[in-house]
């Protein structure tokens, strides 16, 4: 349940339309709120504060009604920039980055601001009566609106500042890679280990049935989508209460087509259609990756910009550098923290769950092979990979990781000796490969 909630919250925190219903709603319930106030305040007493609105129903027709007008043509021109920026990104940063933009939630204020402020004029608009004998103005009311329309100029002027910083590639890419961090340290907490009886790093010889392979039978998907998050805790639950070992096929990120293979279950007397659509709920499918349990799929935005950057008709290093940079500081983050055991226990010490972890060996070939690939034939590119590696290399705590510090290192250097054809240039690639090879091993 807690999976299926975040999952909520994610889209609706990257759709565009609930922050501004959601003031809107708050619009309608202040305009209630003043009117009622109103009604129930004499216009002598309400004549006494100096800073309520006081002129006649005319006027107040008047004010409200450029107030409304005003803000739909505002609102208007920062849909219009909203729309424009959007495509934008999708053309210079890739149509991955677009969740981005949609999910700013400054962007959502500012249309709910404008939209709010519209629909709370027009509510007060209504309730205004001209009639002598039952003439009544909401002078307070009006007076909000008026408070309104002049936070709707300050957010207004806060909307343009934050769209041309919005669309500026190092501020994409810084933003990119904070959101890399968070969701870093989101997915490795700093404790993990055998001190919860869930997890542990290895499991004991008699905790896999020696007939597994042979006799486990695979569940099958029932639908083709992307695999957005995996709600463990309900597989735990399942697997303890039918006795259960469960082997998962797939992990975050991975696409997964109906009827191939999704989780292997043994025994296989155990298997039928209840169980079926149990496994198959704890899967949240969904048309696009997510960041809520993919940890590669915020490094793939960054690779993706590096990638256009050095296409031929782009030709630009300098972003593909802010993007390596940003990668080596999450992959020396990353390097830092316990991968979580892929071996999950109940409350009585029996393995029930066995998950497919993602590795730094797979981060790294994520962040690293598609960038060297594109530019191998630039010099600084290469030089930079190779800067990084050396970097990351002290934060490394485990043998494994500098083996594959030292696969990608040897990997690009190959790969510059072919790409560049200045001998010069390639000197200074050696000289960075020498400095990365020496890190890795003074660890």
């Amino acid at each position: 349940m807690g999976t299926k909630f975040g999952k909520l919250l994610d889209s609706l925190h990257a759709s565009f339309w609930f922050i501004p219903t959601l003031m809107v709603g708050i619009a309608i319930l202040l305009s209630l709120v003043t009117i009622g106030i109103d009604q129930r305040l004499e216009a002598d007493i309400i004549s006494d504060f100096g800073w309520a609105y006081a002129l006649g129903p005319n006027g107040s027709r008047a004010i409200l009604s450029a107030i409304a007008g005003s803000m739909v043509t505002v609102a208007t021109t920062a849909f219009s920039i909203t729309i424009v920026a959007l495509q934008l990104a999708s053309s210079q940063f890739g149509p991955r980055l677009l969740r981005n933009f949609i999910q700013d939630t400054g962007n959502q204020i500012v249309l709910g601001t404008f939209i709010s402020t519209f629909v709370y004029s027009l509510l007060v608009l209504r309730t205004i009566n001209g009639v002598a004998e039952n003439e009544f103005v909401p002078h307070i009311a009006v007076t909000c609106g008026i408070g309104m329309a002049i936070a709707s100029i300050g957010v207004l002027i806060y909307f343009i500042h934050h769209s041309a910083i919005s669309i500026q590639v190092d501020h994409v890419i810084s933003e990119v890679g904070n959101e890399l961090e968070k969701v870093i340290d989101r997915l490795f907490p700093k404790q993990i280990g055998r001190g919860a009886s869930e997890h542990r790093a290895e499991p004991l010889p008699s905790d896999v049935p020696a007939d597994f392979d042979r006799k486990a039978t695979a569940i099958q998907s029932t639908s083709s989508n992307y695999v957005q998050a995996i709600d463990t805790d309900q597989l735990m639950q399942v697997a303890t209460e039918a006795n259960l070992l469960l082997q998962l096929q797939h992990r975050p990120g991975d696409f997964v087509i109906k009827g191939s293979p999704l989780v292997a279950v043994y025994p296989i007397e155990s298997v039928g259609k209840k169980l079926v659509k149990q496994i198959n709920n704890a899967f949240v499918l969904g048309a696009q990756r997510t960041d809520q349990q993919d940890v590669e799929f915020s490094i793939n935005q960054l690779v993706e910009i590096s990638v256009r950057a050095l296409s031929p008709g782009i030709n630009d290093p300098f972003t593909a550098i802010r993007c390596i940079d940003q990668l080596s500081a999450a992959l020396c983050h990353l390097a830092q923290r316990e991968v979580p055991s892929a071996y999950r226990y109940d409350d009585q010490n029996q393995l029930r769950v066995i998950a497919k972890p993602v590795t730094f060996a797979d981060i790294m070939d994520t962040a690293f092979n598609q960038i060297r690939q594109y530019g191998r034939t630039s010099v600084a590119v290469m030089m930079r990979l190779l800067e990084a590696i050396a970097v990351i290399a002290p934060c490394t705590h485990i043998k494994a990781d500098r083996a594959a510090l030292l696969h990608h290192a040897n990997m690009i250097e190959h790969g510059s000796q072919k790409g560049i054809t200045e001998e010069s240039d390639r000197k200074d690639v050696k000289e960075r490969y020498l400095a990365a090879i020496k890190a890795i091993g003074q660890v």
